[in-house]
Formats: C-alpha cells, sequence, structure tokens
C-alpha cells in the first residue's frame, strides 16, 4: 500500500472540494508570514501531487528542511481543520452548537455566570430541538456545576429543575446508548452472516435480540431512541428476511421524520439511510408503485438539497441512489436499459473512492455484474465477478462473495467454457464450503454443472426442467430463499428451457405481476 494512504494530510488535501481550497489560500494569503507562506507551498505542492512523495516534497520546498517536514505537516494540518471548521459551521447547526458551549466556558471563566447560564439556556434549547441529547446533557452538566459553586440569584426551585432536567436526560442517554449499540451489532451481524443461513443462524439472532433490547424502551421515546430501536428492528427483520415485518420498520423510520421536519436538514445521512432502507424493503416485497413513488421522493430531495450536502452526505446519496436506481432495472426486468448507467456509477465510484468502503464497492460489482448478466453480455460480467473473487476483503460479506462465484461458473457456462466450468468447481466447492455456505440450492447448480458441462442439447432441456423442480421445491425453504434473493436462478432455467433472454423471462414476470421467488 502506497504513502498516499496512510499521510492524513494529503488524504485530507485531495478531498477538500475548489471552494475548500480557495477559501483556505484567501485565509493564509492575508498575512503573508514566514510560516503562512511555507504552509502554502506545501499545500499547493502537495495539492499537484498524485501519489505522496517526501523526496519530491523537500526538492520543490528547499525552505522546508527534513526534519522540519513532519511540524509543518503537523501545523499545516491544524490550520486546514480549522479553516474547515468555519467553512462547515454554515453547513452543521452542530458545529455551531459546541461552538456556543465554548463561549459559555470562557464567559464562565471570566466570572460572568449569568451571561454564561444565558448563553447555555439558548444553547440547550436549540439542542433540545434538534434532538442532540448528549449535546443536552452536557449543557445541564455544566449550568449544575455554576449553580452549584457560585451565587448566581437564579430561581429559587433552579436546583430542582435542574436535577429533574439531568435524570430525564441520563434515562434518555441511556437508552440511546443500548438501543444505537444493539442497532450496530445487529448491523454487524448482518455483515457477517449476511440472511440467516438455517434455524441455528435464526435461533441465534432471535435469542441475541431478545437478550439485547431493552425492557420498557418503547415508552416516552426521543427522535433518537426511535431512530435506534426502529433500525434495530429493521436489521432484526432483515437479517430474518420477514421482509414485511422490515418494511414495516423502515417506513416507521422515514416516518419519523415527517414528525420531526427540522432532522432532515441536521441529519440529512439519516434521512437519506432511512429512505435507503426503505426502498430496500419495497424492493424485496416487489412493491414497484411504492418504490417508484419513493425513488422520486428520494431523487428529489438529493437534489433539491445537494449544494448543502457535505462530503460524507454526498457519498451517501451517491451509494443509495444508484443502489436503488439498478434495483428499479432488477424489479422491471430492464436490465439492458441499466447498462447505461454503468460508465456514470464507474465515475463516481472512482471520485468516491476514499469514502466508499469495500462493502459497498462489493455490491455495487455484484450488482453490475447482474446487470450484464441479465442483459446477456456473459463476458463483461465475468469481468465484474472476477473484480469481485479478487477483492481482498477477508470474510466481509461472505454470502455475496459465494454467490458471485457461483454466477462466474454459470456465466462461464453460458460462454461454453466448459473445460474452464470443470476446473472451476473445484475451486468454488472449497471456497463455499471454507465459509460454511453451501446450501442446498448452491448444491444442486454445482452438481448441475458437473454433470451436464458436455450435455447434448437434447439432453440439456430436460435437465433444465428437472433442476428447475428442484429448486422450485427448495424455495419454499425459508432459509433457502435467500439464496434466490441474490440470484434469480429460476428465470435463468425458464429461460433455457424456453429458449429465450433472461430478462425477457423477468420482465414477463413483471408485466404480467408473476410472483419471482
Amino acid at each position: 500500500m502506497s504513502n498516499s494512504q496512510h499521510d492524513a494530510l494529503f488524504i485530507l488535501i485531495k478531498t477538500l472540494t475548489k471552494a475548500e481550497k480557495r477559501n483556505f489560500q484567501l485565509a493564509f494569503n492575508k498575512n503573508n508570514s514566514k510560516e503562512d507562506v511555507l504552509f502554502i507551498q506545501l499545500f499547493n505542492t502537495l495539492d499537484k501531487l498524485k501519489e505522496y512523495d517526501e523526496e519530491q516534497i523537500l526538492k520543490k520546498i528547499p525552505a522546508i528542511k527534513k526534519q522540519q517536514l513532519s511540524n509543518v505537516k503537523a501545523h499545516l494540518y491544524k490550520q486546514l481543520l480549522t479553516t474547515l471548521r468555519l467553512l462547515y459551521k454554515q453547513k452543521d447547526p452542530l458545529i455551531d452548537l459546541r461552538e456556543q458551549l465554548d463561549y459559555a466556558r470562557v464567559l464562565y471563566s471570566k466570572g460572568l455566570y449569568n451571561q454564561s447560564l444565558k448563553l447555555l439556556s439558548k444553547a440547550k434549547a436549540m439542542a433540545i430541538e434538534q434532538e442532540e441529547v448528549m449535546l443536552s446533557y452536557e449543557i445541564i452538566e455544566f449550568e449544575k456545576l455554576i449553580e452549584s459553586r457560585h451565587i448566581t440569584r437564579s430561581l429559587e426551585n433552579r436546583a430542582d429543575e435542574l436535577s429533574e432536567e439531568s435524570r430525564v436526560i441520563e434515562q434518555k442517554l441511556s437508552n440511546i446508548s443500548k438501543l444505537s449499540t444493539l442497532s450496530l451489532r445487529m448491523y454487524g451481524l448482518y455483515l457477517k452472516l449476511g440472511h440467516a443461513r438455517d434455524e441455528r443462524d435464526a435461533n441465534m439472532v432471535k435469542l441475541f435480540f431478545e437478550k439485547e433490547l431493552p425492557a420498557n424502551c418503547h415508552q416516552d421515546m426521543s427522535f433518537y431512541e426511535k431512530i435506534h430501536l426502529y433500525q434495530a428492528y429493521s436489521w432484526y427483520y432483515y437479517i430474518l428476511q420477514d421482509f414485511v415485518m422490515f418494511y414495516r420498520y423502515t417506513r416507521k423510520w422515514v416516518d419519523l421524520f415527517t414528525l420531526y421536519p427540522s432532522l432532515q436538514k441536521t441529519d440529512v445521512e439519516l434521512y437519506i439511510k432511512a429512505m435507503h432502507n426503505l426502498l430496500t424493503a419495497q424492493f424485496y416485497t416487489s412493491n414497484h408503485v411504492k418504490f417508484i413513488r419513493d425513488l422520486g421522493t428520494l431523487e428529489t430531495f438529493i437534489a433539491d438539497n445537494n449544494e448543502t450536502f457535505n462530503e460524507n452526505t454526498k457519498t451517501t446519496a451517491f451509494v443509495y441512489l444508484y443502489t436503488a436506481r439498478i434495483n428499479r432495472y432488477f424489479l422491471e426486468g430492464t436490465f439492458s436499459e441499466g447498462l447505461v448507467i454503468i460508465p456514470q456509477l464507474e465515475a463516481e465510484i472512482a471520485e468516491h473512492q476514499l469514502k466508499v468502503d469495500q462493502h459497498r464497492v462489493l455490491l455495487f460489482y455484484y450488482k453490475i455484474a447482474c446487470l450484464y448478466f441479465g442483459s446477456g453480455d456473459n463476458n463483461k460480467a465475468i469481468v465484474y465477478l472476477n473484480k469481485i473473487i479478487h477483492l481482498r476483503i477477508g470474510n466481509l460479506r461472505a454470502d455475496i462473495q459465494c454467490f458471485a462465484r457461483i454466477l462466474h461458473l454459470i456465466a462461464h457456462y453460458e460462454l461454453e467454457n466448459y473445460s474452464l466450468v470443470e476446473y472451476l468447481i473445484k475451486s468454488v466447492y472449497h471456497f463455499i464450503a471454507k465459509n460454511k455456505d453451501l446450501g442446498q440450492m448452491m448444491e444442486e447448480i454445482l452438481k448441475f454443472l458437473r454433470k451436464n458441462i458436455y450435455a447434448n442439447p437434447k439432453a440439456l432441456k430436460s435437465a433444465f426442467a428437472n433442476l428447475k423442480e428442484k429448486l422450485v421445491q427448495l424455495s419454499q425453504n425459508p432459509y433457502e430463499r435467500r439464496s434466490f434473493l441474490y440470484l434469480d436462478i429460476i428465470s435463468w432455467l425458464e429461460s433455457k428451457i424456453e429458449g429465450i433472454p433472461v430478462q425477457d423471462v423477468i420482465r414477463r414476470k413483471f408485466v404480467k405481476r408473476e410472483k419471482r421467488i
């Protein structure tokens, strides 16, 4: 791995927008002190470099000695963050809110207790409005400190008021902590496990969830208590493949933002994530009408607010918007139409590469491969499946990695690369077995490919029909159903039996509202 991926300053500079770079340069060009000139020179040099190269830096800026470089970099990093903080203060109310606390502490240090309390009171009102429970707690504790140490001539019942506020906030904080931990752990479980593979997985998930869910957590909850509760339930039902209940809780999650409209602006990422999960639920329940409606809502929201998004939010918006758009092509069986977005998607992945995690890259590669496979371009599908196979991500989403290998085999089979299929089957079987993910559906496909690699065309049609019959029966098993979420193998078999493209089969099912497994 190159130093470019390790050097924090270099990475920070590479993520700056043109406006942020201009803002920084304007701030430091005012003074033109010797130190500021060095900062600007180092900034400009790093900005122009494609890879971090210390020798090049020292060569281009002779005024900086090797032993000075780390200190100059550290100061530049700090100054960049300072200017960014001032810039982001306009976009992020939380930064401004925290600044009010800093001002209150300065006033307190000056002995201006009443002024400090007045500022804290305003800040607390803002924090409560924005559902910032942690910050509210911090403010209340500061108020208690001032009231307990100094005579402020506050109201007689001020101590009781603060004590009650503190008690309520502490309870909320406790619930938020427990529920956010549960939500995070459920998400971590999903990344490791995917959907429940068998009854043992399901029982493990149920026992864990019931044990960790706080008692009486449904009563009189704040916004973030509800959010974390709904998130936890969403992951719970998603892992268990109960998509109706998954939809119910993602709907609750999104509806919360209707009840708290100001939070759409102050926690934009969470709103976009809520919409993403709602769209995912509608995709898996094949609720096309609501999917299209809510996709339109998300597209409009992003288009209307994109200029105010920070870099994290822009990345989140890109990931979830393109995920939903691809899912629409899958839902409608319009794979060939979906190919038009791939160049832009790849460009976006490259643009956001420092901020898009490997899990998202893996999913995008798999979805792109499925678009190509569905459109009949098996060669291109293999290109993206190879990208997945060569990703060094350990057991992250091992389920997707396994299905990518199955689809990889099928694509080669379609291209009549029979000797390669014969060679790959063993390694695929070994990989799936190693990840303990060999479901019956996968096993049947591997058996079919091994047995029918060189079968004559007449025998093949019957073999496809037999495999379809077996898989339809398997699909009734709730724990085998997950296999069909990743790979619509039934539609592929029907396409082979009928001698038509697979996307025609899926499109027909969509138009006729036929059930897809």
